[in-house]
Order: structure tokens, then C-alpha cells, then sequence
């Protein structure tokens, strides 16, 4: 019969490196004074990273930087619950992962259908932010990047230069996603995505 550590083990091995995990990413493996005594044990051996409380990582490592800190969704995914919940970049991140903002931001905001959380790593808040169905529709899809973005930006700001940059990097898929995504957009923003997807 495994033991609880080597059933942890094989889990984290499988994820592989760069994998982030909470207690909940084991829950189903045994008791939780039993997991979080085998997440100690691991994190004094060096095999896993602790992030912040409660989070942590199997790092990836560079051979001259050594270990990384994880992108910042895959943080968010584990403090969501893995698969259970769904993320959605908002704010200045969101402007970043478009090439609209060059500054990579302090605070990091996604949307959520799950729980508020809000955790430190390195010189990074990470933040959760529980939001509507409605924000939530477009979570994983170019639509609701755009639809965040131009959000952080605000309307004044939005020119043609703005749209000109995402128009350079659409492709035909994703013009289809927007105009699919029209109805969840605010009637400003529906009127980019429309010029957009007609090939602005």
C-alpha cells in the first residue's frame, strides 16, 4: 500500500516542474494534518518551494538563474482549486498580456467564479477577485482579454493606435471569437470588437 508522501510525490512528479499546489490540489489523497505534515517534509527536503502560506511549487530551474517563480496564472490556478474554477486576467495584467501596457504590473488581478484570495509571492500580489456570470463568459478566450484590457484602459484612452496593436495580432479565429462575444461586452467595447473582428 503507498504512503501518503509517495502518493503526493507521484502527483507533484506528474504535474511535473513549474506544477504550483495548495493542500486542496491533495485533499482526496488522506487527512489534512497527514498532507500538510508530508507538504512540510517535502518543502524541508527541497523537493517543493513554499510560495507564500499554504502555496506551493515544484520550481523550474534555470541552469544560471536557478529556481523561477511560476507565471503568474498558474498561481492563480492553484488558488482557484485547479480545474474547478475558472480564472479571467483583468486590469493592467490584462493590458500587459496584449502588448497595450509595457509595464508589468505589481498587482496582479484575475477574475473569478470562485472564492476571493489575495497572496504574495516574490514582488507580486496576486489577487482573486470574485466577479459576475457575465464577466466570467468569456474567462479563457481572446474576447474576454480584450474585454478586460480596453476595461483597465478606459474609453478616453482607447484611440487608434490601441486598435491598431490588437488588429496586428488577431488572428481569424480569434476575430470569429470576438464577434461571437459581442453581447458580453459593454456597448463601447462591442463597437471595437465589432471593428475588429471586420478586420479593422
Amino acid at each position: 500500500m503507498q504512503s501518503i508522501e509517495s502518493k503526493v510525490l507521484q502527483r507533484i512528479y506528474g504535474r511535473g516542474r513549474g506544477s504550483v499546489h495548495t493542500q486542496v490540489s491533495f485533499s482526496d489523497l488522506g487527512q489534512r494534518d497527514t498532507v500538510d505534515k508530508t507538504l512540510k517534509t517535502l518543502t524541508d527536503r527541497g523537493t517543493l518551494r513554499r510560495l507564500a502560506k499554504g502555496l506551493y511549487d515544484y520550481p523550474m530551474i534555470h541552469p544560471k538563474l536557478g529556481p523561477l517563480t511560476p507565471p503568474p496564472e498558474t498561481i492563480a490556478k492553484a488558488l482557484a482549486g485547479g480545474e474547478a474554477m475558472r480564472i479571467q486576467p483583468s486590469g493592467a495584467y490584462a493590458a500587459n498580456l496584449l502588448g497595450l501596457s509595457l509595464q508589468v504590473p505589481a498587482n496582479v488581478e484575475f477574475l473569478t467564479d470562485g472564492n476571493n484570495r489575495k497572496v504574495e509571492v516574490g514582488n507580486q500580489t496576486i489577487t482573486l477577485k470574485r466577479t459576475t456570470p457575465k464577466n466570467m463568459a468569456t474567462a479563457g478566450r481572446i474576447s474576454g482579454l480584450v474585454i478586460q484590457a480596453l476595461r483597465y484602459l478606459g474609453q478616453s484612452a482607447v484611440d487608434e493606435t490601441v486598435v491598431r496593436k490588437l488588429a496586428a495580432i488577431l488572428s481569424d479565429k480569434d476575430r470569429n471569437t470576438l464577434k461571437r462575444d459581442l453581447k458580453y461586452a459593454p456597448a463601447w467595447i462591442a463597437k471595437i470588437m465589432r471593428q475588429l473582428a471586420d478586420g479593422a
